[in-house]
């Protein structure tokens, strides 16, 4: 029998009864080894029950089209002033660039995030210069799925034109956003985000953005950045808050809803030093991601069935230890990722499939190619790989 309850709180959940908050601050305060591996083995069993053994993964690549922006995060290494040394601001030639070798290697996905930058306008106004983005695209490839721009970016256009959520978010759905990213979430708890990005928007106003595209017709993703102050009760309190996000859009039948839960632990080595100094490391502590990550799996149970790691922070061997931690899936191929990097993440920047799929078969388990929506990929509509040429 474990101590402290937990074994209660581990029977609860695998008899699928949705878990109070307070139960998952116990199972994250728990440190005894035996405890742990129990609550280990609850969410892989959950695991199984909600997404099956196979592990899925998604060939995309990842495009930061500037990195110019008008806020100061102090938990971010990417962002610039212009004028500053590393500066930039690809061009719509480079993205189709980009985009086109990606399609290359495979790609279903293209996944496109930048900086706030004041100056991107496209005659005049910044939805026309994301559309102009988007039509940069769908011109040349109207088969990928474009996931792109965050609730950050979202509010930016409907600030600097004047519009609201809903008009923006219908006008980036019909010039071909087929899903946004929930980024931009850090931790939904207000407390936290005025000292680690006081700039960005609040945690009611994200909830809106994102609720706001689930009843537009989008899916999204959703994100915790851990690892930093944040306590066991505010990362509780955030996944309360996707669970009821999630909830309200299953049981109004909106046409979108949440795809996805990542966790993204902080990487500080290159990140602002307040934060930094703060925190008191570089790099993530695996054991507490992968603590976070089984209960995550274990609180949101099959509200959001699919559980990503991120292997760009947490490295391929982290990311392959979080598989028996309650994540079914392994991410993408990413190509390239600018953000985690420039912070000093030492994860790589790019995945083969081969690679992902070797992860994946060295845990004994079947591997599956899934689009951004979690659809299988059929087999005829997979080309080959080929040695990716940016390596």
């Amino acid at each position: 029998m474990i101590t402290d309850g937990v074994d209660a709180v581990l029977e609860k959940a695998l008899a699928g009864v949705d878990l109070s908050e307070a139960e998952g601050v116990l199972l994250l305060n728990q440190t005894d080894p035996a405890a742990i591996a129990a609550i280990q083995d609850g969410a892989d069993r959950l695991r199984v029950q909600q997404a099956g053994d196979t592990v899925t993964y998604v060939i995309n690549r990842n495009i930061n089209f500037t990195n110019i922006c008008e806020q100061h995060c102090s938990f971010c290494a990417f962002r610039r002033d212009e004028g500053e040394a590393g500066a930039y601001w690809l061009d719509f030639g480079t993205i189709l660039e980009k985009t086109a070798e990606a399609v290359r290697q495979g790609a279903t996905e293209i996944c496109m995030q930048g900086g706030l930058n004041p100056e991107a306008k496209w005659k005049g106004t910044s939805l026309g210069y994301y559309l102009e983005l988007l039509k940069t695209i769908q011109s040349e490839f109207p088969a990928l799925h474009l996931h792109a721009f965050s609730p950050q970016e979202i509010q930016f256009i409907a600030r600097e034109d004047s519009l609201t959520y809903a008009e923006v978010i219908t006008a980036l759905r019909e010039g071909g956003v087929g899903s946004l990213p929930g980024t931009a979430a850090e931790v939904l708890d207000d407390s936290v985000r005025r000292i680690i990005c006081p700039e960005k928007i609040d945690t009611a106003t994200w909830l809106e953005i994102v609720g706001t595209a689930h009843r537009s017709g989008l899916c999204t993703t959703s994100t915790m950045l851990s690892g930093h102050i944040e306590t066991p009760e505010q990362q509780m309190r955030h996944l309360g808050l996707l669970r009821s996000l999630q909830q309200n859009a299953l049981e109004q039948h909106y046409p979108g809803y949440i795809t996805e839960f990542i966790i993204l632990p902080f990487v500080g080595q290159d990140a602002p030093k307040p934060l930094r100094h703060r925190v008191g490391r570089d790099q993530p502590i695996l054991s507490h991601t992968l603590l976070l990550t089984a209960v995550a799996r274990i609180f949101l149970g099959a509200w959001i069935p699919n559980h990503q790691p991120s292997w760009v922070k947490l490295g391929l061997n982290g990311a392959t230890a979080a598989l028996t931690w309650g994540c079914n899936d392994i991410g993408g191929t990413l190509m390239e990722e600018h953000i985690t990097t420039m912070a000093g993440a030492t994860g790589g920047t790019c995945k083969s499939v081969a690679e992902l799929q070797g992860a994946i078969q060295s845990l004994g388990r079947p591997y599956r190619q899934r689009d951004t929506l979690y659809h299988p990929v059929p087999l005829h509509d997979r080309p080959v790989p080929v040695a990716p040429s940016y390596r």
